[in-house]
């Protein structure tokens, strides 16, 4: 019998989404958690015994450096995203990096350059493609006849948003590390529309400013010509997340966060019926995207990986064009 293959796994960070990471590392076969790196080894003390962790660094080259260690996984604030993945990357480990993955197209093509370099997989953790009901959606297109519109909203008030307002200066919110509704959340309808429909021919996006010039919540639209996509994420508002896709033979419509892709139906114009085709998902979401990362490092999936690298250079294509048209700065332009 052939003895499974274990990836070990190390993680920079310690917000609640390490925490869902560390879970979903838990539920899946073929990869364990065997080290934290933290500035303080008290902010990652609680997570390391409750994940059975045995190591916690508070010198990233030391972890890097241990040869034990396969994948860096890290949920630092968006500005450090290159920092840390490009350490990672040239210490020969492979990088499973939150979104966005990095801040403009600069960064983003340096990174998979030096992947294909050092030949490792760097994956940006969009826990949006990965979700068995996305892969529904996708087949659900065909039903739709011709595409004409898609709308898509992502809005949750932000936990920070009040410190904001008090005039703090959350990471969240901040352009020194390149915060806003566009990159927080924003960054999922973009995945979810241009993972589906591909690069737009035109795109611009109206933010909402706050007083550092950082966008709280915004719209934007994505002209493809013979149809138009439109989005609308926010920090500074709540509402229902809903997203529809309407053709000239059905709709689909999505009940809930473009992240999570949890339930749709689907509504067919010519009988008017609508079915429900969308079936239950494992609650922490992050749960399909290790899964998925995993299986292509075991298997060496480079048809795989590529497809995965392609949408997220063009996300990052046009994530940059929508930031900069709006005029929404980030420290890192300056570099």
């Amino acid at each position: 019998m052939k003895e499974e293959l274990m990836l070990n796994v190390a993680t920079i960070g310690t917000n609640f989404i390490v925490d869902w990471f560390l879970k979903s590392v838990q539920d899946n076969q073929g990869i364990r958690c065997c080290a934290m790196y933290t500035r303080k080894k008290e902010h990652a003390e609680k997570l390391a015994e409750k994940y059975h962790i045995e190591m916690i660094y508070t010198d990233l080259d030391e972890m890097l450096s241990n040869p034990e260690i396969d994948i860096i996984y890290t949920a630092s604030p968006n500005s450090l995203h290159y920092t840390y993945a490009e350490k990672a990357l040239t210490a020969g480990k492979h990088v499973f990096c939150e979104k966005p993955l990095v801040s403009d197209n600069e960064q983003c093509a340096k990174l998979y350059e030096l992947a294909e370099k050092k030949q490792r997989f760097l994956f940006e953790a969009i826990v949006t493609l990965h979700a068995p009901n996305y892969h529904l959606i996708r087949e659900y297109l065909l039903k739709l006849g011709d595409i004409k519109l898609i709308q898509s909203n992502f809005s949750q008030y932000s936990s920070r948003y009040d410190a904001y307002l008090r005039g703090e200066n959350p990471n969240v919110f901040s352009p020194e590390f390149s915060g806003g509704a566009l990159a927080d959340i924003g960054i999922y309808c973009l995945h979810f529309i241009v993972g589906l429909f591909g690069l737009p021919k035109q795109c611009a996006y109206y933010p909402n400013l706050g007083p550092n010039g950082i966008d709280t919540s915004g719209s934007g639209i994505l002209c493809y010509g013979d149809y138009t996509a439109s989005f609308s994420c926010a920090k500074d508002s709540e509402s229902t997340c809903i997203t529809q896709i309407q053709g000239t033979k059905g709709a689909i419509t999505l009940y809930s966060q473009p992240s999570k892709c949890s339930r749709f139906t689907f509504h067919d114009r010519c009988s008017k019926e609508t079915s429900e085709p969308s079936i239950e998902q494992e609650d922490n979401a992050l749960y399909y995207e290790v899964k998925e990362f995993v299986r292509i490092i075991n298997e060496n999936d480079l048809s795989a990986y590529r497809a995965l690298s392609q949408e997220s250079k063009d996300v990052m294509q046009v994530y940059e064009t929508l930031r900069k048209g709006a005029h929404i700065h980030f420290s890192d332009d300056e570099k």
